[in-house]
């Protein structure tokens, strides 16, 4: 852990006795459609938690409005069930006023980039202190089957009977290109992946966001079987490790059947080839703290957006960018220290305030 991860934890409290997965399960009654990918993520993110050793009391779920925006009812700490797609600024008030909370957001890839990009990208440019977990499955769930930003041209659903029009999002790339300093991508069914995923986000000091793919059975089933069938997914799936080549398909003897990323020197674009001993030296090596956000996002395009061959998943950026509120803290501190007093409340309230009372010999509503 950084410095400045490290830093920032030591703001919220830590837990006081140990802590295990059953101390983050609620009392709520987990409904969701049999077989949903919500929840091997909440058995994941509940199993995750006790790794932190905050105190529940110091950790906040915030959610929009969809199938997955259910997962703050489900966590035993602090939740809060918003607005459809405001989860990103509402955490962002709670994390800048409350430095001591651990605030992560839960939303959809409906919730997040249709009503509520506006407010998704602004959270990512600033680098405000929470963790998103944006759950991917390429569909309107809660509300039975519509087409959503993700879904790939030409998808048939109830609002689009002929084929979607539209070109769907990328969320990685989107993020990206909104200055995001922690970007990555993982699949609801890999636990032990997922949960590395989460690991490395929460240590990150600032805004991360990390893409779930995740099945809907009833709606868009088998969105993603060709990175969850093990035998098509030693071909389409591309793991990534900092530090290492990126490498990936089913190596035989002397590497036979290895394929790789490599950079194209004319056009710079990434590309895939067989491993030979030719080209391995030309083999990319990942580095997810590069400066240059470039490379990442010719990574996160590098797949087939209707077939998903060669999807990079794991943190294919890591960068440490001033975070918001730590910022904002040091501007109020400054003000203090200038002028003898500060009350940001007093401030947001301005002169212009005035307290309504009933009228005489009427009682208040």
């Amino acid at each position: 852990m950084t410095d400045a991860a490290n830093a920032l934890l030591q703001l919220v409290p830590k837990a006081e006795a140990r802590q295990s997965m059953k101390d983050f399960k609620s009392d709520q009654e987990v409904r969701w459609c049999p077989g949903c990918g919500d929840y091997a993520v909440l058995a994941a993110v509940q199993g995750f938690m006790p790794q932190l050793g905050l105190a529940r009391e110091n950790i906040v779920f915030v959610s929009g409005i969809g199938c997955s925006s259910r997962f703050p009812y489900y966590m035993n700490t602090y939740g809060m069930h918003s607005i459809h797609g405001r989860a990103p600024a509402i955490a962002t008030g709670l994390a800048a006023s409350r430095r001591d909370l651990s605030v992560w957001v839960v939303t959809g890839d409906g919730d997040a980039l249709s009503i509520g990009g506006n407010h998704l990208i602004h959270a990512l440019r600033r680098n405000v202190n929470l963790k998103i977990l944006l759950f991917n499955n390429r569909i309107y769930g809660l509300t039975k089957g519509q087409y959503s930003p993700t879904s790939e041209i030409g998808k048939v659903t109830k609002s689009t009977p002929m084929g979607s029009l539209d070109t769907p999002f990328n969320p990685l790339a989107l993020a990206l290109g909104a200055e995001a300093s922690f970007v990555a991508r993982t699949v609801d069914s890999d636990r032990k992946h997922l949960t590395e995923v989460l690991r490395q986000a929460a240590d990150h000091p600032g805004t991360a966001l990390v893409e779930i793919y995740q099945n809907c059975n009833i709606f868009n089933d088998g969105a993603f079987e060709v990175l969850k069938d093990k035998e098509q997914a030693q071909q389409a799936v591309i793991r990534l490790e900092h530090g290492e080549p990126i490498r990936f398909g089913t190596p035989l003897a002397d590497d036979k059947g290895a394929k790789g990323v490599v950079r194209d020197p004319v056009t710079g674009d990434l590309g895939i080839v067989d491993v030979t001993p030719d080209n391995e030296a030309q083999i990319l090596i990942h580095d997810a703290h590069a400066a240059s956000p470039a490379t990442a996002f010719a990574l996160s395009r590098l797949a087939d957006p209707d077939t998903l061959h060669h999807t990079p998943i794991g943190v294919l950026r890591s960068i440490h960018r001033p975070v918001y509120d730590t910022e904002m803290a040091e501007q109020l501190d400054t003000a203090v220290d200038l002028h003898g007093k500060g009350d940001l409340a007093a401030l947001l309230a301005g002169n212009d305030t005035w307290t309504v009372r009933p009228a005489a010999g009427r009682r208040p509503l």
